[in-house]
């Protein structure tokens, strides 16, 4: 029966608790701020839009008001600005100054000359205040002018200050129906072409210009939770611009500096651009450099170029998902981070694989917004990245403790070894040594070499426990000669052969002639286990030289690359002491079974390779180790007769 791996699936559990937090803390809102911030920097980081010439803004600055020496404006300036206004044949003019009293107090004739300028055609739009604000009142449009020719200028701010929503019809304190500013001048640019405003047909309680329905506001909508959605409201899609819209000021119309055709069937906006006047709201979703001084009259012309953008131009109005589709792109990324997390298993591709999920979900996220869809962003990052990332640092801990754990295991194997070791062999050799010291002199060439074998025993411990010590990063060839695995390939070689030679072996002292090849080898893709492995082989192929050969004269040593294939080759002319002079070339695969020709053939096998030892061939004693540069399938028996054949 198939035993199951139960440490495969050890991240699914947390993994769904990191889902199901995620949700919980949607749903109670606590991720509302986030999402809004999120939001408003995609609206800012849109490509520009065109200016909407349908849409002039004619602002009283702080110019006007210091020549004007008064604000609010007279009535018998307002006046005259209309009059001047309707002589370029608007379509619409929206007056975004409330009306409700006479100003200045007691100037009748100025009042009279603001009443009869309103009255004069239908095409203008007066404001109101419908909605109590802080101090709980409201303000009342012109009594003089009809329903028709009178919009609400509330504005919805959201918890946080900032103005996202459009609120395009409500009950006032009376109980009765009223219309938007917004949705009065578009009914009035829109009406004469036969696509004035209508109920809904998907939706009857939405509002409608032509085929375009106006997406409502709920209280769930997009990032909001439990929003009041009283009255019919919209998401606000700004249009994106330092300059969205053309703008004047009052000096410029009375002065004369403009042109007749910025106004003929536009839409004119009157109302304040002073920061001293306070008529500002908040938005960062506006390309500005003060989200705090956001006039009211440029939202009033964000609210009605959408609209008008939306049925003439096809201008996306903003729309989100239901929230079933919602809260299920919340859990299909929070899966994505457990499987990314579960399928590539190392650390550092965890992370490389949540970058390339988190870049998917914030483009997919940013194109469809650009189509007008608002995607939850902030909940399905957090999961994603929580169960992607949190998985990786909880592979990279397990990799530290198992790292730990075989440290102290192959520590306690090094201390074990080298007590059996120094109880035994080591014991024996003292003996000797004090044996050889009592010898005649003629025997004291013994007793040296014993002492020697003594501190090479020694040695040999030292180095390895400090290996052990420093998490395999570093290789030891003596106790005072520490190599670093991370250097390229080709220049540990060279250390390793440099260090070896400087050994007092008895087959490096008839050395005349020593051919060395070092050249940069193909190694991005091994092991520092690899590498160490190696280092090894070449130690072990010089050591046999040392050892072995018999007055060789002559040493090769070649580490390098050809053809794709890495190949490390030792070549020495010297005979050797395990085989008779006369012996014909051999294969030391054939009758050797030593530790360290078993050690090379497991490396030949881990690295897709070959290895081979030829004994006396015509080039002399031939130590060789070759494997791909790249995990490819190659005819190893064609590839080292061509290295062999390149070589000679």
């Amino acid at each position: 029966m198939q035993q199951i791996d139960f440490t495969a699936y050890s991240g699914v559990l947390p993994g769904l608790m990191v889902m199901g937090v995620v949700v919980a803390a949607r749903l109670t809102g606590s991720m509302q701020g986030l999402e809004w911030s999120a939001f408003d920097r995609m609206l800012r980081s849109r490509p520009l839009e065109p200016m909407d010439e349908r849409v002039v803004i004619v602002g009283i600055t702080e110019s006007d008001i210091g020549r004007l020496g008064t604000y609010p404006i007279p009535d018998r300036t307002l006046a005259q600005l209309l009059t001047t206004l309707q002589g370029y044949q608007p379509t619409a003019i929206g007056v975004d100054l409330f009306r409700d009293l006479a100003v200045p107090p007691g100037d009748e004739q100025g009042y009279v000359a603001l009443k009869q300028a309103f009255q004069s055609k239908p095409n203008i739009i007066a404001i109101e205040k419908i909605l109590p604000g802080a101090s709980g009142y409201t303000v009342s449009a012109p009594p003089y002018l009809p329903p028709e020719q009178v919009g609400f200028a509330d504005a919805l701010p959201d918890s946080d200050g900032a103005y996202r929503r459009s609120l395009l019809g409500s009950l006032n304190q009376q109980k009765e129906y009223r219309f938007s500013f917004s949705i009065r001048l578009v009914d009035q640019y829109l009406a004469p072409q036969g696509l004035g405003l209508r109920n809904g047909e998907r939706d009857s309680k939405a509002m409608q210009f032509g085929n375009v329905e106006i997406p409502r506001f709920q209280p769930n909508t997009g990032g909001y939770v439990r929003t009041d959605a009283g009255g019919e409201q919209t998401l606000l899609n700004f249009r994106k611009g330092r300059n969205p819209f053309r703008r004047v000021s009052l000096e410029d119309i009375e002065t004369g500096r403009i042109q007749p055709e910025w106004f003929r069937g536009k839409i004119i906006l009157i109302g304040i651009t002073a920061e001293s006047a306070r008529d500002t709201i908040t938005s960062s979703a506006v390309d500005i450099d003060n989200p705090s001084l956001f006039y009211g009259v440029e939202a009033q012309a964000h609210a009605v170029s959408q609209l008008l953008g939306a049925v003439l131009d096809g201008r996306p109005l903003l729309r989100t998902w239901t929230e079933p589709w919602e809260y299920t792109w919340i859990a299909a990324w929070s899966i994505l981070g457990l499987l990314v997390a579960w399928w590539l298993r190392s650390p550092l591709r965890i992370l490389a694989g949540v970058a390339i999920a988190t870049l998917a979900l914030l483009g997919s996220s940013y194109g469809a917004l650009l189509w007008g869809w608002w995607l939850p962003l902030v909940p399905a990052l957090i999961g994603l990245v929580l169960n992607g990332a949190g998985l990786a640092l909880a592979a990279f801990y397990r990799q530290e403790q198992d790292l730990r754990s075989r440290l102290i295991e192959r520590q306690a194997i090094i201390e074990h070894t080298f007590s059996a070791i120094h109880n035994g062999p080591l014991q024996t050799l003292a003996t000797l040594l004090k044996q050889t010291a009592e010898l005649d002199t003629s025997s004291s060439y013994i007793h040296e070499d014993l002492q020697h074998l003594n501190q090479e025993l020694r040695a040999v411990y030292e180095s390895v426990r400090k290996e052990a010590l420093v998490q395999s990063d570093r290789l030891y060839l003596s106790v005072n000669c520490a190599l670093d695995l991370q250097s390229p390939l080709h220049e540990l070689l060279y250390e390793v052969y440099s260090s070896v030679l400087e050994r007092g072996f008895e087959g490096f002292q008839s050395l005349k002639l020593k051919v060395v090849r070092f050249e940069p080898m193909v190694d991005e893709n091994l092991t520092l286990e690899q590498r160490r492995s190696l280092c090894r082989f070449l130690e072990e192929a010089l050591c046999n030289v040392g050892k072995h050969a018999v007055k060789p004269t002559r040493l090769q040593v070649n580490c390098s690359q050809l053809n794709g294939i890495n190949i490390i080759r030792v070549v020495d002319n010297g005979a050797n002491l395990e085989i008779e002079k006369n012996t014909v070339i051999t294969e030391v695969n054939h009758y050797s079974k030593g530790i360290g020709t078993k050690q090379a053939k497991q490396l030949a096998r881990k690295l897709h390779g070959q290895y081979r030892c030829l004994l006396h061939s015509p080039d002399g004693t031939i130590c060789e180790l070759t494997w791909p540069s790249q995990e490819r399938s190659i005819p190893w028996n064609f590839a080292a007769k061509m290295l062999e054949a390149k070589q000679k």
